[in-house]
Order: C-alpha cells, then sequence, then structure tokens
C-alpha cells in the first residue's frame, strides 16, 4: 500500500455533492487536507495540517464518535453529529474526520453526482500540493465528460506541472497580496513564485478561468494589487473575470478574527476602482 499523503492517496476533508458557489454550474466541491499557507483571514484553518494522532480531540467528542486504535485517531462517521467539536478543540489546525482517497476511489464516491452537475472543483486546504493525485483524477473525470476546475492559491510554478495543467479546464487563482511583506504578515509564508509569471502562465494555456481577491484594507494591500494585477495581465486578456470577495468575520478563526467585516461602501469603493482601472469582468461576493 501507498504511503498515506503521496500524490495517490491523500486526504479528503469534505466533499459537497452540489455547489453553485465553487465555480460555474452546479458542480461537486472536494476539500483536500493540507494546505502550504496559513492565511490570517482563512475560514476553514482546519483543513491546514494533516492530524498528527495527539488524541486532544477524542476526551472531548461528546457523542463518543472518536477513538484510538494502533495510536491512530479513529472516526466513526454513523456516530458523528457534525458538532465541529473536534475541530473546534485541536491545537494542530487539523480534523480527525477526513477520508482517505486514491483518484480511482473518490471518482466512484462523487460519480452518482454526475447527472446533476457541470463538473468538479477542487479545493482545499491547497490542491496543487498533490499535483500527480489532480492529473490522475482530472483525466478520469474528463473522461466522463465533466470539467475540472482547481482552487490553487498560486504557491507553487505552475508551469512545473504541466500535464496538471493540461489535464484541467481552469484554475481559480487567489490572490492573496501584492506587496511582499503584506504577503508574509497575511499568510505566514514566503512567496516561492512571482505572480505574474503564474498568471501569464496560465493564460497562455488557456486555463486561468477566474482572479480572486479577498478584500479587507488594514491585512491586504487592495489597491496595489488590482494596479499591479492590471500591469501584470496583457491587453489580450483583459476580459479575464475578476472576483472581489468581502471579507467576513463571522466564522474566522485565525488572526484576522476580530477585524470587522469590509462595509458594502468599501466594496462599491473596490469595484469602482477596479473598473476605472480598465477591468472589464468583475463579480463581486
Amino acid at each position: 500500500m501507498e504511503e498515506v499523503g503521496t500524490n495517490n492517496l491523500i486526504y479528503v476533508n469534505k466533499i459537497i455533492p452540489v455547489s453553485t458557489v465553487d465555480g460555474p454550474g452546479a458542480r461537486t466541491a472536494i476539500f483536500v487536507q493540507g494546505c502550504n499557507l496559513k492565511c490570517a483571514y482563512c475560514h476553514n484553518p482546519e483543513t491546514i495540517n494533516v492530524c498528527i494522532h495527539c488524541g486532544v480531540c477524542v476526551k472531548k467528542c461528546p457523542v463518543e464518535a472518536l477513538s484510538i486504535l494502533n495510536k491512530q485517531v479513529i472516526w466513526d462517521e454513523k456516530k458523528c453529529v457534525s458538532c465541529d467539536t473536534c475541530i473546534n478543540v485541536c491545537p494542530h489546525l487539523s480534523s480527525p474526520k477526513v477520508k482517505l482517497y486514491s483518484p480511482e476511489t473518490l471518482l466512484e464516491d462523487i460519480e452518482d453526482n454526475f447527472p446533476f452537475i457541470r463538473g468538479i472543483t477542487i479545493s482545499g486546504g491547497e490542491a496543487t500540493l498533490y499535483p500527480e493525485f489532480i492529473t490522475k483524477l482530472s483525466s478520469l473525470v474528463k473522461n466522463k465528460g465533466k470539467t475540472v476546475l482547481i482552487d490553487a492559491n498560486g504557491k507553487i510554478d505552475f508551469s512545473l506541472y504541466p500535464k496538471m495543467i493540461e489535464n484541467i479546464d481552469g484554475v481559480m487563482l487567489d490572490i492573496k497580496a501584492w506587496d511582499e511583506e503584506v504577503y508574509e504578515n497575511l499568510t505566514e509564508n514566503k512567496r516561492d513564485i512571482d505572480i505574474c509569471k503564474n498568471i501569464k502562465f496560465l493564460l497562455e494555456k488557456n486555463k486561468l478561468y477566474e482572479l480572486r481577491l479577498v478584500c479587507e484594507s488594514e491585512w491586504v494591500d487592495v489597491l496595489n494589487t488590482l494596479k499591479s494585477l492590471k500591469e501584470c495581465i496583457p491587453d489580450d486578456y483583459k476580459n479575464i473575470s475578476l472576483k472581489l470577495i468581502t471579507y467576513r468575520n463571522h466564522s474566522s478563526k485565525l488572526r484576522m478574527k476580530d477585524t470587522p467585516t469590509t462595509s458594502v461602501e468599501q466594496m462599491k469603493f473596490y469595484e469602482k476602482y477596479a473598473k476605472d482601472l480598465g477591468y472589464k469582468n468583475i463579480i463581486v461576493r
């Protein structure tokens, strides 16, 4: 058996059978476990790390859906009432409520959704941590006539994974911040690849479905990012989709949990600023 955590055998945190907010049309959204960033505004920080089986959650589960066997935390899905106590008490930004999949077994689990969806979206965590898995799963899904999108944070160099990019239909690219210091403060990580290089590569391959930016004035250099993005994108691609995402603190758990939700007025200002820069296809969410 392959080692857990390899590109062909990974943990999946959650599967939403039919989602209308994870790309065009109705889609099955797959959230992988594991991320290479720790964004201050993360709304699902329990996907950042893989469980280290410390057992803290086992003692706290109110319905005894967790146990320890051979030094491993075991999750009994039938007993679970989805109260999220386990992820709320986890000191390691993880979850015991994950399932292990190969591309083939994941396809088996989602295939019943296919009559009702346009395709799948692979999110996380960070999907691009597992390029071989995505490549294989995408091939299987596309052979069934469905599209594949990935939600990516852009920390990897996409040009190093041509097979993955070739097999998917598009990338919804999260632009965390533009300035290096702002980026490092927001994500607690250094940037590994020039944003503009990644964007131009995806544009050349016709694989950039959407640019996404969470808008909050204290933690994100929103105006600088919008201006710098516009300067990066060639005029031939001026109609590329730009999604401006309102920062909402109602379920934020990390360093931005006390940061107020971005106001409607502020979002209108960002939208106008983007329009004045020449963006043609702006979505505000």
